[in-house]
């Protein structure tokens, strides 16, 4: 990887440990309190907890005992789950090279405990290595996955969505605009995004025109002059439900709010990305 210092990307939390690079249609009526149609749908039967051929990305490694890795995963159908990379540490290992960070893997493993013990993984290829500030936006979207994903609770819309931010970050797109649409993809796809086009409570339009909050509990409510929250306009809430970035303060709006929303997910975690940018650019 190249030693220039990578430009500043726009993560959203105001204070973010970077992971190092891993060695390695719903029903008509879902009542409220059910958790999102993507989280409740069925995983493809496991025969004595054995599961062989799942697409997987490594989020994050440890390491465990004196010759292997703990290995935290994201797979398509089963979720984030930890595995156990017996053996992986070692300089030998065929693991040791393919365990890493950002690539695309078919996954094996058994077990039915929290810790599964891992019995394959094969590198798919077909992506583009992340690069300079690309390379820290993914361990930006690795610590938000670890951080707001409960282990065992599958969203393959959202593993869909993470193949694709990874493939427009290697490819150059707007660093800023695809952050923001993944972050708000991660909120709706864990059940605790409000829709930005209705107001809370009384169920009335969003007004382009008018200046609002959102309540991270509920959704839009027209601002007071008393509010802390940031305020923004019924505009850029339009534009973020449609995924529509190109106004500029649409983006510097969204940022604000999206790290607002974050803050209040994670409920005092920190994220270190954006605090390891800062200090290598000595700002």
């Amino acid at each position: 990887m190249s030693t220039t210092t990578p430009a500043q990307p726009d993560l959203a939390p105001a204070s973010l440990v970077v992971p190092a690079p891993a060695a390695i249609a719903p029903p008509a009526a879902i009542p409220a309190s059910a958790p999102p149609a993507a989280s409740r749908r069925s995983r493809p039967p496991a025969r004595d907890g054995k599961v062989t051929g799942q697409p997987a990305f490594v989020l994050h490694s440890y390491p465990h005992k004196e010759t292997s890795l703990i290995v935290d995963v994201f797979t398509r159908e089963y979720g984030r789950i930890a595995l156990v990379a017996k053996g992986a540490k070692r300089p030998h290992s065929q693991l040791r090279g393919v365990l890493q960070t950002f690539q695309p893997l078919q996954a094996g493993w058994t077990g039915k405990s929290e810790l599964r013990i891992l019995t394959g993984a094969e590198w798919v290829g077909g992506m583009l290595p992340l690069e300079k500030t690309a390379l820290l936006c993914g361990f930006y979207l690795n610590e938000l996955l670890v951080k707001l994903l409960a282990r065992d609770d599958p969203h393959p819309v959202l593993f869909d969505h993470y193949v694709a931010t990874l493939n427009q970050l290697a490819h150059n797109e707007p660093a800023p605009i695809v952050l923001r649409k993944f972050e708000r993809a991660l909120l709706k796809e864990t059940g605790v995004a409000a829709d930005l086009t209705r107001c809370t409570g009384t169920r009335q339009a969003v007004d382009a025109g008018q200046v609002y909050v959102v309540d991270p509990e509920r959704g839009p409510r027209p601002a007071r002059a008393a509010d802390a929250w940031p305020k923004i306009t019924g505009k850029t809430l339009l534009d973020m439900e449609r995924e529509e970035y190109g106004d500029v303060a649409t983006q510097a709006q969204s940022k604000l709010l999206m790290r607002f929303l974050l803050a209040h997910q994670l409920g005092g975690a920190t994220l270190n990305t954006r605090q390891i940018l800062i200090d290598l650019m000595q700002l």
